[in-house]
């Protein structure tokens, strides 16, 4: 970090090559468009290079990179404007090895992210595809860490209503 802060582009490139993954899939989950998501990794990258010069040191990098990457998302789906997600829509990630009930569930489970509001939908794939504690969750969304807990919590409990009215109930 401190050798790309300097301007070097190689330690640049490192950084991209190492959260490139991360954050692509995260945006690819919020805006549900692989192509989109492309442009806006791009875009995330191009603007942290940017403000390199911005970063606090004492906090995590994937933490300042990951609230880049949320701005960005958030403006694109506004400048989209709302979309519907069909249930029967194939996910953007591969099908678990069981073909038939895990892709159900699966399609079922991008359904019911899909109909989250953004910033819920956020929160809950920083939490669960991220493993980003609820502190990281702010720092990456910049809100408190409650808010970042309640967020979670109500996405959770609309994700679990959109599933069990999907026909997936808890055993």
């Amino acid at each position: 970090m401190t050798h790309a802060r300097a301007g070097a582009e190689p330690a640049f490139r490192e950084i991209v090559r190492r959260y490139e993954r991360p954050v692509m899939s995260l945006l690819a989950r919020m805006v549900n468009d692989p192509a989109l998501a492309e442009d806006l990794a791009q875009e995330t990258f191009l603007k942290a290079y940017r403000r390199l010069n911005t970063f606090d040191t004492e906090r995590r990098f994937s933490s300042w990179l990951f609230r880049i990457a949320h701005n960005t998302a958030i403006d694109a789906l506004r400048r989209r404007g709302p979309v519907e997600i069909e249930p029967d829509q194939e996910p953007a990630v591969p099908p678990p090895p069981d073909p038939v009930e895990a892709a159900d569930l699966g399609r079922a489970l991008d359904a019911a992210l899909g109909k989250l509001r953004p910033d819920h939908r956020m929160a809950i794939l920083l939490r669960y595809q991220q493993g980003f504690s609820y502190e990281e969750i702010g720092d990456a969304m910049g809100i408190p860490e409650g808010t970042a807990k309640t967020f979670v919590h109500r996405a959770r409990k609309l994700m679990a209503a959109a599933l069990e009215k999907a026909g997936w109930k808890p055993e």
